[in-house]
């Protein structure tokens, strides 16, 4: 059982940063491959980037072509935390962001939020033109 908690969302004008957190409960964080997830008003989630669990210092990074080059994914497993640094923001990244935990095969992780297991409860961001 893991549990997830999202910190690090608020209103910041286009081209602006912001960096997201979540921190997971458990022992086993490093076991879980993870991704980020957001949704905006009246549109379906939509995959963002995905970090998989590889118990050593490999690791395979994916991104939605619609944030590669501005948003980094990464993993702190000491800490429990996986980031998702977003810069040049644009108002179209305007969404909740989730992030969400998978049980899979080491080295191994996917896009399709419906195979994740474990989700947080979503933070908010805004970006303003």
């Amino acid at each position: 059982q893991v549990q997830l908690v999202e910190s690090g969302g608020g209103l910041v004008q286009a081209g602006g940063s912001l960096r997201l957190s979540c921190a997971a409960s458990g022992r086993t964080f490093s076991s879980y491959s993870m991704g980020w997830f957001r949704q905006a008003p009246g549109k379906e989630r939509e995959f963002v980037a995905t970090i998989n669990w590889s118990g050593g210092s490999i690791y395979y990074i994916y991104y939605a072509d619609s944030v590669k080059g501005r948003f980094t994914i990464s993993r702190d497993n000491a800490k429990n935390t996986v980031y998702l640094q977003m810069n040049s923001l644009k108002p179209e990244d305007t969404a909740v962001y989730y992030c969400a935990a998978i049980t899979i095969a080491r080295y191994s992780t996917t896009p399709d939020d419906r195979r994740y297991d474990y989700w947080g409860q979503g933070t908010q961001v805004t970006v303003s033109s």
